[in-house]
């Protein structure tokens, strides 16, 4: 079957596989090599082989939740959104998410995804008490920071290349509300959100829409939001009675493929500036519920249709807090000259991170969602050229059109990931469109 990532490109032909008990998942790995893959939110070829793909799906179920430490065990098929929908109410709230629910908890591991709190909490792995995990030769280790430390930490960011995923033990967080208390400030251009996001370093949740087709003394003009768990005190009174319920909301849904003029440098130049607009005259601190704050692109199913039939790429960078305001500059400079905004422009602080293989450092990360034509795809080797000047490197779960050789000139742990999987006999039995796009 044809089959991509949430970028819809590129497309591959490959055989997927639905296993529903752990013997039949070990019978797909003797039969030769495979990659697992959650709910298909990996942008690129991260869950996409050429021979065999294997759906996890099955494998979705809770097994034990602690109400004392709020330590859940579930199977790596279990859709973050699903635990949300368990645990919210009782009170408990996933440590670290992405920008979307529909993630499985596996795919969350494998990707060792980060949040708007990473300044704080650091990554999802930082609250992963072990792993279960299927190798090459079938057989499922535990794996945790105290048992087969290096499997594990490897495992965290390794985008599927370390073996399966079978089943975790993650901790929630205590919360008090379904609410988020959200503060936004609209700011003038790139240099004046980098200062709030200093400025803001003991918020929570910080992150940052950009403007990136601004230019000149408003290149980077940015609306900054702030997010805080609300208390019960927060919350007006005929809330506090119900702290956990929110006004259920409808769901929009894409139903076709944009025409692939709808996005282009004047329909997204309108965009930025009525978006823009509409933030600073919303400036200043409410109440939002959870899932806008978390999830705003959930409520629009189908969203990546947007971007036409032929489907969208993001680029990501993560850059050094030190080459961060040049490295930033450079990449919205060129993104603007050569009129290919994206109006999907985030910015967020990450806090220090030391890690095998996982994406964020100490700094800033980046990420433009661009439709796929000539024009991004040259525009976004500019943006890998620059990243790479300033000492950055890309994250894996949303690429889906890096060289080798440009993954190797930004991270000097390739080579170390790469003897890991040769000395485990890896290769052999997990890899991926991706990996082998990348060498790895």
């Amino acid at each position: 079957m044809k089959l991509s990532g949430w970028g819809r490109y590129p497309v591959h032909t490959t055989a997927l596989c639905r296993p529903r008990t752990p013997e039949a998942l070990q019978a797909e790995l003797a039969d030769g090599p495979v990659i697992a893959r959650g709910n298909g939110r990996a942008y690129g070829d991260s869950a996409v082989a050429q021979g065999r793909t294997v759906q996890m799906r099955h494998f979705s179920h809770m097994i034990s939740f602690d109400d004392a430490t709020g330590v859940l065990v579930a199977e790596a098929g279990v859709l973050l959104g699903d635990v949300i929908t368990a645990f919210l109410s009782r009170g408990w709230f996933p440590p670290v998410t992405p920008g979307t629910k529909f993630v499985t908890l596996g795919g969350m591991i494998a990707a060792d995804v980060h949040g708007k709190n990473h300044h704080k909490d650091g990554s999802f792995g930082s609250f992963v008490d072990w792993i279960e995990l299927m190798g090459p030769d079938g057989v499922i280790k535990r794996c945790s920071p105290r048992r087969n430390k290096e499997l594990f930490e490897w495992t965290l960011g390794g985008m599927g290349l370390t073996g399966v995923i079978l089943r975790a033990a993650i901790r929630l967080r205590p919360v008090e509300s379904a609410w988020i208390r959200q503060t936004t400030r609209a700011l003038p251009n790139l240099e004046a959100a980098i200062e709030a996001f200093e400025a803001a370093d003991e918020a929570t949740y910080s992150v940052a829409w950009i403007d990136c087709l601004s230019k000149g003394d408003q290149l980077g003009r940015s609306l900054l939001m702030l997010g805080e768990h609300a208390a019960g005190d927060d919350l007006k009174k005929s809330r506090k009675k119900r702290p956990f319920e929110v006004p259920v909301k409808s769901k929009r849904t894409i139903p076709f493929d944009a025409p692939g003029l709808a996005l282009n440098r004047f329909t997204v130049r309108a965009f930025n500036r009525l978006y823009y607009w509409n933030g600073t005259r919303k400036a200043g601190t409410t109440l939002v519920d959870w899932d806008s704050y978390f999830y705003p692109l959930d409520a629009i199913l189908g969203w990546n249709r947007i971007y036409g039939r032929r489907g969208f790429m993001q680029f990501q960078c993560a850059l050094p807090l030190e080459t961060s305001a040049e490295g930033l500059k450079a990449l919205l400079e060129a993104t603007s000259a050569a009129g290919a905004g994206s109006f999907l422009a985030v910015l967020k602080r990450f806090g220090a991170q030391e890690s095998r293989f996982s994406f964020p450092m100490a700094g800033y990360t980046l990420a433009l969602d661009f439709p796929v034509n000539r024009t991004t795809l040259q525009l976004m080797e500019r943006l890998d050229a620059i990243t790479l000047a300033h000492q950055g490197r890309f994250y894996l779960a949303k690429d889906s059109r890096m060289s080798a050789q440009t993954l190797r000139s930004s991270d000097t742990r390739v080579s170390d990931f790469e003897a890991m999987r040769a000395a485990g006999g890896l290769p052999a039995r997990f890899h991926s469109k991706q990996s082998e796009r990348l060498s790895l």
